[in-house]
């Protein structure tokens, strides 16, 4: 069941009326809403519901046992089965058949040819992020953040809330829980946060995104060979845009949704194109993955505590294994280690220039802005074209392909077929987005939220069959589903 179809409309619209029709009622109201989730995530295929609902009762198990301990290396055992057995359900469906791939490979290419237990195991939608979300609330717990939940049915409700079930944001314990212990308020402000978020979203996902994805990037990295390389170059321009508006897209949706829920989820992204730095640009991309990426695994591994070296080889095994994290591929392992090198060559050159290159601020002022803007918008340009270059191997379906378009780049020989004006303004509407006020939809929200509701939903309404007018025909898959 996808967001922008007429089966999740009608789904919402009945979850939406039940659930306020319940808001006097707390515990009657989340157990509506865990059923309409565990629904939601069964429309795809009801065997998974039990995964999650298996998960949620073990995290949920590991949570009380450590509040209901004080001793250190108990606890400390604890959280290590408790988080071992999330990661091994997830390395199972996600990195059982990769593996076991690459293993045979190995072998065969050394000579040793071996019959290996090779089985087709299909992948859970959403996997990594209920994943995630689970060894999160037990580690909260362990750390002292948060304490441990009583009620089974806030965790599950936690776990499989629908909104961001399927593809994020990956939403922290110590953010929602506490929600679930207050009584349930829908404002006019939550009504125009969610008008706005979710017409935004509908706008950059349907619109935006699918006529990129299916006149533009698609066919050149399906054969890279058989375009041209003005077709190459905006390709990739294009899936930097596609992907950041099918995957913001979605989080606006998702964040939209929960608000006229009565929820509050963060923001997950932040214009991050016009970031300019890499360091900048994992501040504002996916903010929930790198914000988790950070406190539950950079800064366990010794964050940047025990000197620059150490520093350097966690940030490429942080970005290694969120590259892993992303798909069970090379490519999207290449293109994680690319972001952790980049990264720590970044800052390697920043200390350097720091140390050797004196600064603007003895300048005079106006010069010293000059130099600021001026080296500002180097780093916008350098660091978006840094970011370009990896998703290249991102979207690529192997390393042949991705070879084969980076040689397309240099080979201005061949015909253009797929750039036309209304794709090219496409890219560049995307690109404009980034630098627009960053409050704009907030202040927009802001303006609306004096209209009466009947008329928030007729702007609701009318909008949404705006975007389906001007939308190509069928919904393409979001992208952040395969992970």
């Amino acid at each position: 069941m996808l967001f922008p179809t007429l089966e999740f409309g009608i789904f919402f619209l009945i979850v939406f009326t039940v659930s306020w029709g319940m808001r006097w009622t707390p515990n009657p109201r989340k157990w509506f809403l865990v059923g309409a989730s565990y629904f939601f995530y069964g429309w795809w295929d009801w065997r998974f519901t039990l995964l999650l609902f298996g998960t949620t009762v073990f995290n949920y198990l590991g949570g009380l046992a450590l509040g209901r301990t004080e001793r250190a290396g108990l606890r400390k055992f604890i959280v290590g089965v408790t988080v071992a057995v999330d990661l091994g359900v997830l390395a199972f469906f996600k990195y059982y058949d990769f593996f076991l791939t690459s293993l045979d490979g190995l072998l065969t290419s050394l000579g040793l040819e071996r019959d290996l237990p090779f089985m087709e195991v299909i992948l859970p939608i959403g996997i990594s992020f209920f994943t995630f979300q689970g060894i999160s609330y037990v580690v909260d717990v362990y750390r002292g953040h948060i304490q441990a939940e009583k009620s089974l049915l806030d965790v599950m409700l936690f776990k499989s809330f629908f909104p961001q079930l399927v593809a994020g944001p990956i939403v922290r314990a110590a953010d929602f829980i506490p929600q679930l212990h207050a009584p349930v308020r829908l404002t006019r402000e939550h009504v125009a946060v969610g008008v706005v978020l979710i017409l935004s979203g509908l706008a950059k996902k349907m619109v935006i995104a699918n006529y990129l994805a299916t006149e533009l990037v698609d066919p050149v990295f399906f054969d890279p060979t058989a375009v041209g390389a003005l077709d190459l170059l905006v390709g990739v321009y294009g899936y930097a845009i596609q992907i950041y508006c099918d995957f913001s897209g979605y989080s606006d949706i998702a964040i939209g949704v929960a608000a006229l829920l009565g929820y509050r989820f963060l923001p997950n992204f932040n214009q991050p194109y016009r970031a300019a730095s890499l360091q900048e640009f994992w501040r504002r991309w996916h903010i929930s993955l790198s914000t988790w990426l950070r406190d539950y695994l950079y800064i366990p591994l010794g964050g940047n505590r025990h000197g620059e070296a150490a520093r350097y080889r966690n940030l490429f095994i942080t970005m290694f294994l969120g590259g892993l994290w992303h798909g069970a591929a090379w490519t999207f392992i290449f293109w994680g280690s690319f972001h952790g090198a980049m990264l720590g060559l970044e800052r390697w050159v920043q200390k350097k220039l720091d140390e050797f290159v004196p600064s603007h601020a003895d300048a005079p002022g106006i010069f010293a802005r000059a130099g600021n803007f001026a080296q500002h918008i180097v780093g916008v340009f350098w660091t978006f074209h840094l970011v370009c270059f990896a998703w290249i191997f991102f979207r690529a379906a192997s390393f042949g392909t991705a070879w084969d378009y980076l040689r397309g780049l240099a080979d201005w020989s061949t015909a253009n077929e797929h750039v036309t004006p209304f794709l090219v303004s496409l890219v560049g509407l995307g690109l404009l987005f980034q630098f627009t006020p960053r409050d704009l939809g907030r202040e927009l929200a802001l303006s609306l939220r004096t209209l009466p509701s009947p008329l928030l939903g007729l702007l609701l309404g009318f909008g949404i069959l705006a975007v389906w007018a001007v939308a190509p025909e069928g919904v393409a898959p979001f992208i952040y589903f395969q992970f």
